[in-house]
C-alpha cells in the first residue's frame, strides 16, 4: 500500500504541474498582447524565481547540500541557457505569434523529442521485434505527422462564439492581410517547435544533473539566477535600442503574470520536474506534457472564449504510446500509467462533444 502510494506520488506531481504550467501559457499570452516584451517576462519570471527558492533552499538543505565544484556550476549553467532562457525565449515567440492553445498544442511534441534525444545516450532502448518498440516507433511518427499538420493546416472554426472577445478576434484577422496571417502562423510554429526541443533536451540535461547534484531547490534556484542574467544579456544582443519604459510593468496583469509564472512556473514547477526526474527518468516526465495542450484549451475556450480550429486538434494523443507498452501490464507504476492514457482519451472524447465534433 506504502509503495503504491510512493509511485502515485510522481503521476499527481506531474498532473499538478502541467495544470498550473497551462495556467502560466494563458497568462503569459493576455501578458503578450498586452505589449509586454517577451524577454522582460523572462528575466522578471526567472528573478522571481530566484528570490523565492533561495531562502526555502538555504534552510531546507544546508545540512546535506555538498560544495558547489566548478563542474556542477557549468553543468548548471549550461542548464539554464537551454532549458530555461532559450526555451522560455522561443516559446515566448512562439506563443506572441499564435495562440496559447496552438503553441501549447507543440508541446505535445517534447516527449517524442526527449524519446529520440534519448537513444543516442543509451538513456532509451528500443527494440522493433517487440510490442513496445513499435509502439514509440509508431507514436512518434504519428506525433511528428500531427505537428506538422498543426503548421501547415488550420482547418475550420469547430465553435460559433459571439462573445466581444471573439469579434475582436475577427475584426484582427480580418485587417491582417492572408500573407500576414500565414507568415505568422508558420513563425509561431517554427518558434514554439524550437522552444519544446529546448524543453526536451533539458530533461536529459536535467536527468544528469541529478545524479551529481541530487539537491532540487538549490539546483533550481541557481538555474532561475543564471536565467536571470541570460536573459538580461540576451535582450542587449537582440534589442537594438533599449527603452527602460519596457521594463515597467503597468497593470495588474501584467503583475499577476510575472509573479505567478515566476513563483509557480519557474519556481515550483522546475523543482517538482525536476524531482520526477531523478524518481522516474527524463522520458516518463516529458511524457505528461500533452496534457498541457487539453488543459490550456479548456480555459481558452470557457473563460477566455477563443475560437478552435480542426486543424488544432489535429495532434492526436497516441504519443502516449512512446510509453514502454511492454512493461504496461507487468508493472504496477506502467499500470497507473495505462489508467491515466485512458482518462486522457476520455478527456478528449469530452472536450470533443463540447465542441460538437
Amino acid at each position: 500500500m506504502v509503495n503504491c502510494c510512493g509511485q502515485w506520488k510522481t503521476v499527481v506531481a506531474m498532473i499538478g504541474i502541467n495544470l498550473a504550467l497551462a495556467m502560466v501559457n494563458v497568462l503569459l499570452k493576455l501578458t503578450l498582447d498586452k505589449g509586454v516584451h517577451n524577454l522582460v517576462l523572462v528575466t522578471y519570471r526567472q528573478s522571481i524565481a530566484c528570490g523565492l527558492l533561495t531562502p526555502i533552499a538555504f534552510f531546507w538543505e544546508r545540512k546535506n547540500r555538498p560544495e558547489l565544484t566548478a563542474r556542477i556550476i557549468c553543468h548548471l549553467f549550461f542548464s539554464a541557457l537551454i532549458g530555461i532562457t532559450f526555451t522560455q525565449y522561443f516559446f515566448l515567440l512562439g506563443l506572441q505569434y499564435t495562440s496559447a492553445t496552438y503553441a501549447s498544442a507543440f508541446s505535445n511534441m517534447v516527449p517524442v523529442y526527449t524519446f529520440l534525444l534519448a537513444l543516442p545516450f543509451g538513456l532509451e532502448k528500443v527494440s522493433i521485434r517487440s510490442k513496445g518498440g513499435i509502439a514509440k516507433i509508431l507514436g512518434s511518427l504519428i506525433c511528428i505527422g500531427g505537428a506538422l499538420s498543426l503548421t501547415l493546416y488550420k482547418g475550420m472554426p469547430l465553435t460559433n462564439q459571439h462573445s466581444h472577445a471573439t469579434a475582436q478576434i475577427e475584426n484582427h484577422d480580418y485587417m491582417m492581410s492572408t500573407a500576414k496571417r500565414r507568415e505568422r502562423w508558420v513563425l509561431g510554429s517554427v518558434f514554439a517547435a524550437a522552444g519544446c526541443f529546448m524543453w526536451a533536451s533539458w530533461f536529459l540535461i536535467q536527468a544528469k544533473i541529478g545524479k551529481s547534484y541530487p539537491f532540487q531547490y538549490s539546483s533550481t534556484a541557481i538555474l532561475s539566477f543564471f536565467g536571470a542574467i541570460q536573459s538580461v544579456i540576451l535582450t542587449l544582443l537582440t534589442e537594438r535600442s533599449i527603452n527602460m519604459s519596457m521594463w515597467v510593468l503597468k497593470g495588474k496583469l501584467e503583475i499577476l503574470s510575472v509573479t505567478y509564472s515566476g513563483a509557480v512556473g519557474s519556481g515550483l514547477c522546475y523543482v517538482g520536474m525536476s524531482w520526477c526526474v531523478k524518481q522516474k527518468g527524463p522520458l516518463f516526465t516529458s511524457a505528461f506534457t500533452p496534457l498541457i495542450q487539453i488543459f490550456v484549451a479548456m480555459i481558452d475556450f470557457s473563460a477566455l472564449h477563443e475560437l478552435i480550429y480542426l486543424g488544432r486538434l489535429a495532434q492526436l494523443y497516441s504519443l502516449w504510446c512512446i510509453l514502454d507498452i511492454d512493461h504496461v501490464f507487468t508493472s504496477d507504476m506502467d499500470t497507473c500509467i495505462s489508467l491515466l492514457c485512458y482518462l486522457l482519451f476520455k478527456l478528449h472524447g469530452n472536450l470533443a462533444k463540447t465542441l460538437h465534433l
